[in-house]
């Protein structure tokens, strides 16, 4: 799994009055599904208490947690600590065995009204409450209004992996494949887009894998066309992070052909190594990624392509990785998520031959290195240019291509889409005034 806005660190979750304090690692989904714990929390009567979403992508971000938890407890010494998300579910033990927490729930039970209820969640000895994520079938769509304030809703249309990738071990945090029906989403986006969102973004584990559970097995490209169909009035349709050899007919020409779909796609490529590709056990070789990204480019030359890569991955040598390189002109990368591989106990990778860390710091710094240059240079290309910014707080808006833009002024509101006109950047975001 990943997304475009992954991240380590909680970000700003203060408590409302009464209310309880959410600290959030991880993937966009994770951002989602605490705004559904928070309502939930309130709806069961729960206060007071700090509610920890970890992640389980890397070990750092396992270890940023617990700190996290072990800061909190230091700042609120009398707040029960309830810990759930991917780190939780895949080793409950480790944090039940830690004084400062109080609960231990899982991934499936932290998405239930029921769970929240004071006087079950905090009474009795048992520290977990951990069920089988494997055994789990469904997945319920909860409705989030809120998330990023009014400037864009998330919308979770799938969770869970059938893929075993090597290095990968977020399936056994979020089980199998479970897709929410077309018409419950097509029912959200309508709501959401009622209460005055401009944007949608469609986010899950493994978004690309879309209706495999459902009657007919549909892909995403039928729900995408469907919601751009029902909904006539959403000003803006975006994808979270998809992996590239999922992407089906319908959901291209609705890429390509649809100018209500942001023009930005964040694609899970991890290497540019057909070698490293398959003991990854991806799906995709190299010559995949370059020709999809192509194809994409010449059907709609505004789009811009963000990409997961991994450096250091076990048995990489100096020509494997000089393919990543390689790889982020080839395929016209202009956004870069790098990650340092990092052993995940379980994995079959974590039994191959390591790279020293010293190397693989070295590898991750020269591809952000990278990462900066293409990014520079995609701003640059639009410098001059007219963008109709999505405000996400004030002085600050977002492209249909993702990048971000400081404005001038700080009295649009957030959530209004305005044409900006593009003055220069500063090799991370472009500058702009009110056109």
């Amino acid at each position: 799994m990943s997304d475009q806005d992954v991240h380590t660190s909680p970000p700003e979750a203060p408590a409302e009055a009464g209310g309880n304090e959410i600290l959030t690692f991880g993937c966009r989904l994770n951002s989602w599904e605490s705004e559904v714990m928070r309502g939930h929390a309130r709806a069961a009567g729960l206060e007071g208490a700090i509610l920890v979403n970890t992640c389980a992508v890397t070990s750092e971000a396992v270890r940023t947690a617990r700190q996290a938890i072990r800061k909190a407890r230091r700042a609120n010494p009398e707040a029960p600590i309830i810990v759930t998300g991917c780190a939780a579910q895949i080793n409950p033990d480790e944090f039940a065995r830690m004084p400062e927490v109080t609960r231990v729930i899982g991934n499936a039970d932290k998405m239930k009204e029921a769970t929240f209820r004071p006087h079950i969640l905090l009474a009795g000895n048992e520290k977990t409450s951990v069920s089988d994520i494997m055994q789990v079938r469904d997945v319920a769509g909860h409705l989030v209004d809120g998330l990023d304030g009014r400037a864009r809703a998330y919308v979770q249309v799938q969770t869970g992996c059938d893929h075993r990738c090597t290095f990968c071990i977020i399936p056994y945090g979020r089980g199998d494949s479970r897709s929410v029906p077309a018409g419950d989403v097509v029912e959200q986006v309508k709501t959401l887009v009622g209460t005055g969102h401009q944007e949608i973004v469609l986010t899950g584990v493994d978004l690309t894998s879309w209706g495999s559970d459902l009657p007919g097995t549909p892909k995403l490209g039928r729900l995408v066309q469907a919601i751009l169909k029902n909904v006539p009035d959403l000003p803006q349709l975006r994808l979270s992070s998809i992996d590239a050899i999922e992407i089906d007919d319908a959901l291209f020409d609705a890429i390509t052909s649809e100018p209500r779909i942001a023009p930005h796609l964040h694609l899970s490529l991890q290497a540019g190594a057909d070698m490293i590709l398959k003991r990854m056990k991806r799906r995709h070789l190299r010559a995949d990624a370059i020709g999809l990204c192509q194809r994409l480019k010449s059907a709609r030359p505004d789009i811009a392509f963000g990409a997961d890569i991994i450096a250091g991955f076990p048995t990489e040598t100096d020509d494997m990785f000089d393919d990543s390189l390689r790889l982020v002109d080839e395929c016209g990368l202009a956004y870069l998520h790098v990650f340092p591989y990092s052993p995940r106990p379980g994995t079959p990778a974590a039994r191959m031959p390591q790279l020293d860390r010293t190397l693989i710091k070295a590898r991750a710094a020269r591809l952000r290195q990278k990462a900066d240059e293409v990014l520079a240079a995609h701003l640059e290309t639009m410098t001059g240019s007219v963008q109709n910014g999505l405000v996400e707080k004030p002085g600050f808006a977002r492209a249909p291509n993702f990048a971000g833009i400081s404005m001038t002024t700080t009295t649009a509101r957030a959530g209004a889409i305005l044409p900006i006109r593009i003055t220069g950047q500063d090799g991370k975001v472009l500058q702009g005034v009110p056109a």
